[in-house]
């Protein structure tokens, strides 16, 4: 490597590489995690930092911050999958090493003098998702521009070593960049060997996608989970493609893919014209939020969707490589497996998070579930929080408004917080618990930013809804359908106005979609549901 490349590669990842300059004397290093409470091996991820204060890598394991450009805490971490020997150079060292997102930071300072040395770092776990009945899922993921090896690779170790459940590799298609779309190669079969290979259930997808153009809005994208074979084409128009028309509805592929028996996931929040016609029609599971990107806030889709009568589970995953700690949590019975995973998810037991942990009941029950008053009366609820990073304060919403917190307090190496409070109700409603919202740039009033966590992304983590009915009543705010339906109408002149069409027959197939949506939220407004 040239030296003027070697400093280029410096500046951009921020990690010292130890295959630099003279040679050194080194020590064989076997480093090995283990449960702090039964002395088990753990998978996770370490960060090594020598004596002038720069993270060291090595050949023998995996940058956890493979794909990802920017200068990121994220590039400084290395994947251990399990108990690994490596070399370095003799000297004295920093390991910190953390397993998923139940664990605290272990810290060791090591100080390597001869040939060889063992290092075993027991980590204090603070919370228990398998002993919760939860399962972790991505439910998006694409890896481009690697090697077949390099990607086996990082699925066998890195989401083992974020302590995934379960992952879902997707396909996607763009006229000629997906020629590097590596994870487009990847068949059945392959899934499941490296789901054998790496402890962690893998399932197939395919993000169904229309742009007017190249990266601008158009009818939005969308997941089809543990999908049986591909619904084509995968990507629609010339904003993708750079052929064909705009005259196929992602609703036609939505409806292919259910007949498959696939799980349909809305990606990107509230990104793309045909996200409401689908949602008021009844085609979408769940809706993802922050895979990619905190383009929009909470508000923008969930909470409206929530106060116009839909009935709204939280996702996420991370769309290119894994950038993020970004999971769903999901309350499933038996081993992970994609379809009683996805089961639990579109029944809304799930909740969301890069990093806090939480748990909420209203009246002993937990999120996706209902609680039916006949009259007016006060429910009881606890919610509680636990993070690795201070993540502040947990708060209570109700209709999307914030009405208890609870202040996050530090114990031994890890924050925690719990609401526990008696709510009269006296409408119906639909109650979460949230930590802070992340930052939202075109949000003027989300414009604080969340404490990062490890791989430097701004925390976050929400629970699905718990439903509070009354006298047989949903909560139905009309204001905010009214908003959403004239938000519905101007999206179908978008598209007239935007999309180019073979004939008229080709547009009106396209824009069925959208007055099927507007009839159905028409019907819930005259009925008042």
């Amino acid at each position: 490597m040239r030296i003027s490349a070697f400093i280029a590669c410096l500046v951009m990842s921020g990690v010292l590489y130890l295959n630099a300059g003279a040679p050194q004397a080194t020590c064989r290093v076997k480093l090995t995690l283990t449960d702090a409470a039964d002395g088990r091996e753990l998978p996770g991820l370490v960060r090594i930092v020598n004596a002038d204060g720069r993270a060291v890598s090595s050949d023998a394991l995996l940058s956890r911050g493979l794909g990802i450009a920017g200068e990121l805490p994220i590039h400084e971490w290395l994947v251990l999958p399990r108990a690994t020997e490596f070399d370095l150079p003799r000297g004295k060292y920093t390991i910190s090493a953390l397993s998923g997102l139940e664990t605290e930071l272990a810290q060791r300072e090591i100080e390597l003098k001869g040939a060889e040395m063992q290092i075993s770092l027991p980590l204090t776990r603070f919370f228990s998702a398998a002993r919760n009945g939860l399962q972790a899922g991505n439910t998006h993921l694409h890896l481009m521009k690697v090697s077949r090896e390099t990607a086996d690779r990082y699925l066998r170790e890195v989401p083992r070593a974020d302590a995934l459940d379960l992952l879902f590799v997707s396909y996607l298609e763009r006229a000629d960049a997906d020629r590097e779309y590596i994870t487009n190669r990847y068949t059945a079969d392959d899934l499941a060997r490296l789901a054998r290979e790496s402890q962690v259930a893998m399932g197939n997808g395919e993000e169904h996608r229309h742009n007017f153009t190249a990266q601008g809005e158009g009818y939005g994208h969308v997941m089809f989970l543990d999908l049986k074979q591909l619904v084509q084409p995968a990507s629609i128009g010339p904003g993708i493609m750079l052929t064909g028309t705009d005259g196929l509805p992602l609703a036609r592929g939505i409806d292919t893919a259910r007949r498959d028996a696939a799980a349909i996931v809305w990606c990107h929040n509230e990104w793309g014209y045909e996200a409401l016609p689908n949602w008021f029609s009844g085609r979408i599971d769940a809706q993802n939020i922050f895979d990619g990107s905190t383009r929009s806030s909470y508000k923008d889709s969930f909470y409206r969707y929530l106060n116009a009568g839909l009935r709204v589970p939280f996702s996420t995953g991370t769309d290119w490589f894994m950038y993020d700690f970004s999971r769903a949590y999901v309350r499933v019975d038996g081993k992970p497996a994609a379809a009683n995973w996805l089961k639990g998810l579109a029944a809304g037991r799930s909740f969301i998070t890069n990093g806090p942990l939480l748990t909420f009941t209203v009246q002993e029950r937990l999120p996706g579930d209902t609680v039916e008053l006949n009259s007016p009366g006060t429910v009881e609820i606890v919610g509680r929080g636990v993070g690795r990073v201070d993540f502040r304060q947990i708060e209570l919403v109700r209709k999307g408004e914030v009405i208890a917190t609870a202040q996050a307090r530090r114990v031994g190496g890890h924050s925690e917080a719990e609401i526990k409070t008696k709510l009269n109700v006296t409408e119906p409603c639909w109650l979460a618990l949230r930590t802070p919202s992340p930052s939202v740039e075109k949000d003027p009033d989300l414009r604080e930013k969340t404490p990062p966590n490890e791989l430097g992304l701004e925390l976050f983590s929400h629970t699905s809804p718990v439903y509070v009915t009354l006298a047989g009543r949903s909560v139905f705010l009309r204001d905010v359908a009214q908003a959403l339906l004239e938000k519905m109408k101007n999206n179908r002149a978008q598209v007239v106005r935007l999309g180019q069409f073979d004939d008229d027959l080709a547009k009106a197939r396209v824009l069925d979609v959208y007055d099927d949506g507007i009839a159905a939220l028409e019907k819930r407004l005259a009925e008042g549901r």
